[in-house]
């Protein structure tokens, strides 16, 4: 059995540190290192919850190049099950260059590539049919997926009976509910980031009204990701509002930081914690992800997680 299949981007992230200052059109700019890392929001949380100790498969695709092949050797190198990969023999993989700043924080060139042609037709039913919950990964990011091909592979993975868990990313086009309101209503669990969830409901900056909003849409329970806040849980529509301070670490490189919060919430509910023990959880392993270079390098198996939140109360 499966417990959590992934679907979503997949990314080669080329990750360059520290960039402080772009330098003058045909100069050089000394750094420190330059590096390929896996990314993407499926293969982030996939391979993060891999680590922590579960069983995982990733779907999404990837083309038929080098960064491809990389990406792929990742996944199994990690103990990810690839079955419902799919190759694009007509794009390339997708790829960033990662610019990081000695602050942690990081800007983004990015090439879509395969992960805009995922579709329907590519979605392993086989796969999600042996998993506990389905996870989508990257809406707003996946052009031929989003929108009502996302809502119908929700809507499908609930009749077969999983748990349904959805993260967006930031929608540059400024599309957001537009894309995602028909999905609203087949999401069990809804996992945004703070900014990405002020867009979506409008412009309302309060996390209470926000909350309402979605459940308004249809969404069961909702968890958004409050930055050094930590997060903010509401278990049901009736339900007071929650919020579960962050645990404080020296930032290295805030690469995967969201997705590193989803896979351990994600983890919390495959592992049957309650709802604030799963924000709990989810913060710890985001206090790993940002405490080194790359989006999984910081990520522990369950027990050292658990060893960290106790010593770090």
């Amino acid at each position: 059995m499966i417990d959590v299949s992934c679907i979503g981007i997949l990314v080669a992230d080329v990750i360059a540190k520290p960039v402080d200052a772009m330098p003058a059109p045909g100069m050089l700019e000394r750094i420190g290192c330059i590096e390929t890392y896996s990314g993407g929001c499926a293969m982030n949380a996939g391979i993060d919850m891999s680590k922590i100790g579960l069983d995982i498969a990733v779907l999404g695709k990837i083309g038929n190049d080098s960064f491809g092949a990389f990406l792929k050797e990742e996944l199994i190198k990690n103990n990810v099950n690839v079955e419902g990969l799919s190759v694009d023999m007509n794009n390339q993989t997708s790829a960033s260059v990662v610019l990081s700043a000695s602050s942690g924080e990081r800007s983004f060139l990015h090439c879509v590539g395969a992960n805009a042609t995922y579709d329907y037709d590519d979605v392993n039913f086989d796969v999600i049919e042996k998993s506990n919950i389905v996870f989508i990964a990257g809406t707003m990011l996946m052009d031929a997926f989003d929108g009502e091909v996302a809502a119908k592979v929700l809507k499908k993975s609930k009749e077969m009976g999983k748990l349904t868990v959805l993260d967006t990313a930031w929608d540059a086009k400024g599309r957001w509910m537009d894309v995602l309101r028909p999905c609203m209503p087949y999401i069990d669990v809804f996992l945004p980031s703070i900014d990405e969830a002020i867009q979506l409901a409008g412009g309302k900056t309060d996390l209470k009204e926000i909350a309402d909003y979605f459940f308004d849409c249809g969404v069961g329970q909702v968890a958004i990701k409050n930055g050094k806040h930590g997060c903010y849980l509401r278990e049901s529509a009736s339900a007071e509002g929650v919020t579960i301070p962050s645990y404080t670490v020296k930032a290295v490189d805030t690469t995967g930081a969201g997705d590193s919060f989803c896979a351990g919430f994600i983890t919390g509910l495959s592992k049957g914690f309650s709802f604030a023990e799963c924000g709990r959880f989810a913060n710890a392993v985001g206090a790993h992800c940002v405490s080194a270079m790359g989006a999984s390098t910081g990520i522990k198996p369950m027990a050292d997680i658990l060893k960290f939140m106790e010593e770090n109360k």
